[in-house]
C-alpha cells in the first residue's frame, strides 16, 4: 500500500518508466503526456532533484499522501486536498457496453477539447497514451469519456473522466467509469482513482459504484518562477 501514498513516482517507475524523464531521486512525465512530477521521498537531495525538472516559468503537479515539502527555487501556486478511493468488491462489466468505443490518438483533439471545457485533472494532447481511454458519441460528438492515468503493478488509476454539459444527467460519467473500473479487475489489477475533496457528486457516484476512502491527499502545483 506504499506504493498507493505516493502514486506518481510508483508510477513514474513501474508502467510508466518509458515516459518519465529524471533520475532515481525525482522524475517527471514527458510535458507532453502530462505535468505531474514527484521526488523518490522527502529528503533534501531528492527535493533539489525535482526542483531540476522544473524550468522558468513552469509547473508541475504533485499528488502524494505525506503533506508536500516545497523543494528549494519553487513556489507552490495552489495547495488542495483531495481524496483517494480504492475498489473494495467485484467490478462488474457494464451491463449495456454498446456506444462504449475505443479512444486513441485519432481522437486526441476531441479528447483535449472535451477536457479543457470540464477540467477532469491536467490533461494534453498525449495524455491517453497513459492508458487505455473509452468514450461515447452521441450525434457524432464526443460526449463523455474515461481512462486510466497512473499505474504500477497490481493497481491502475481510474481518470479522465468527464462529460460534455450538453449531455450531463443520463449517466455517462457512471456507464464509463463503471467499464474502465471492470476492464482494469479483468486484468488482475485494482482499480482506484483521486477526487477533490470538495467535489461531492463524484465521490458519491465513485462510491455507488463500489470505491471507498482509503485516505485524504495532498496536492500542490509548483512553479519556478522566471
Amino acid at each position: 500500500m506504499e506504493q498507493l501514498d505516493r502514486p506518481v513516482w510508483a508510477s513514474l517507475t513501474g508502467m510508466h518508466a518509458e515516459l518519465a524523464l529524471g533520475d532515481g531521486l525525482a522524475k517527471r512525465y514527458r510535458p507532453d503526456i502530462n505535468h505531474f512530477a514527484s521526488a523518490r521521498d522527502d529528503g533534501d537531495a531528492a527535493l533539489e532533484a525535482l526542483a531540476r525538472l522544473v524550468r522558468p516559468g513552469e509547473s508541475v503537479f504533485v499528488l502524494q499522501v505525506p503533506a508536500i515539502v516545497v523543494p528549494p527555487g519553487l513556489v507552490a501556486t495552489r495547495l488542495a486536498k483531495g481524496v483517494q478511493m480504492i475498489a473494495t468488491g467485484p467490478m462488474t462489466p457494464e451491463d449495456d457496453p454498446d456506444g462504449i468505443v475505443p479512444l486513441g490518438d485519432a481522437d486526441a483533439e476531441e479528447m483535449l477539447a472535451l477536457a479543457t471545457l470540464t477540467q477532469p485533472g491536467p490533461f494534453l494532447r498525449h495524455t491517453h497514451r497513459m492508458g487505455r481511454f473509452v468514450g461515447i458519441r452521441i450525434d457524432g460528438r464526443l460526449a463523455a469519456m474515461a481512462g486510466e492515468r497512473f499505474s504500477f503493478p497490481g493497481h491502475t488509476e481510474v481518470s479522465g473522466v468527464c462529460t460534455h454539459p450538453d449531455f450531463r444527467g443520463r449517466g455517462l460519467a457512471r456507464r464509463l467509469s463503471r467499464h474502465v473500473a471492470a476492464a482494469i479487475a479483468a486484468r488482475g489489477a485494482t482499480p482506484f482513482l483521486h477526487a477533490w475533496k470538495t467535489n461531492t457528486q463524484a465521490i458519491r457516484l465513485y462510491e455507488g459504484l463500489g470505491f471507498r476512502l482509503r485516505c485524504e491527499v495532498n496536492v500542490a502545483v509548483l512553479e519556478r518562477m522566471a
